[in-house]
């Protein structure tokens, strides 16, 4: 057992939440019982994971995509309301980290899609330091990446590129990081991964050579959370358990 205070100071700390310019509050967003001894880990804080953690009898939420984002219509009602009303119904902590769990070292997303596919990670890149480069375990194809991805993330990458085009140096950033495609391109990859693609990230693949993999946004980010949740039951002896609530995207 543990402080929720102690808790989210060591979070706070260890993925240095300050330093990030974030689109939510990184850290506690909602308050729930004063001590931690049961933490269910999740890549949302979606209804079915909050009933998730009320089912286990969980004291605390640790998730990736919290709630109060800043683009979202704040009032506290429809399903925003019963999200909230059956967290504090329950008294359940709701901890969130956004992009401090993208960039971390080595409980990160990117981190942990590195370590799981065997990539040597060589530099950083994009804003904040959010896109990683870095290289294949060996030379390698498209077509074999693709197979090992899918194997590795259990689901079908969306491939723009040759599938028998070289490939070994990659560059990747884990959910809707799209947006930084050129700035990838401009590393010197033979492939992108990301979560998502969007329409014109397509015609920039065919125009400059450079493959994209679009692996998943909820696929590419499950891994940061349960790095995270299994180091603090290693370090704190608390119970911790991630649920991973099926997302085809």
């Amino acid at each position: 057992m543990m402080k929720r205070e102690q808790l989210t100071r060591y979070l706070d700390e260890l993925l240095e939440s300050a330093r990030f310019k974030d689109y939510c509050p990184n850290g506690l967003q909602v308050e729930g019982r004063a001590d931690v001894q049961h933490l269910v880990a999740g890549v949302t804080a979606s209804q079915a994971l909050v009933d998730a953690a009320i089912a286990r009898g969980a004291d605390t939420l640790l998730v990736h995509h919290g709630w109060f984002w800043r683009s979202e219509d704040g009032r506290v009602t429809g399903f925003r309301k019963a999200r909230m009303q059956a967290l504090l119904k329950h008294d359940i902590n709701l901890i969130g980290y956004h992009l401090p769990l993208d960039g971390h070292v080595e409980f990160g997303n990117n981190a942990q899609l590195a370590k799981r596919l065997g990539w040597t990670v060589e530099g950083r890149f994009g804003e904040q330091d959010l896109g990683w480069h870095g290289r294949t375990s060996a030379l390698t194809t498209l077509f074999d990446l693709t197979r090992q991805v899918a194997s590795q993330l259990q689901r079908e990458p969306q491939v723009i590129g040759e599938a028998g085009k070289p490939v070994s140096r990659i560059a990747w950033c884990s959910g809707g990081a799209q947006g930084i495609f050129e700035q990838a391109i401009a590393t010197g990859v033979d492939v992108y991964l990301s979560g998502e693609i969007s329409e014109q990230n397509v015609h920039l693949a065919r125009e400059s050579g450079v493959a994209y993999m679009a692996a998943g946004h909820h696929a590419t980010e499950r891994y940061g959370v349960q790095a995270l949740a299994a180091h603090l039951a290693a370090r704190f002896g608390i119970k911790c358990e991630f649920v991973d609530i099926e997302n085809p995207v």
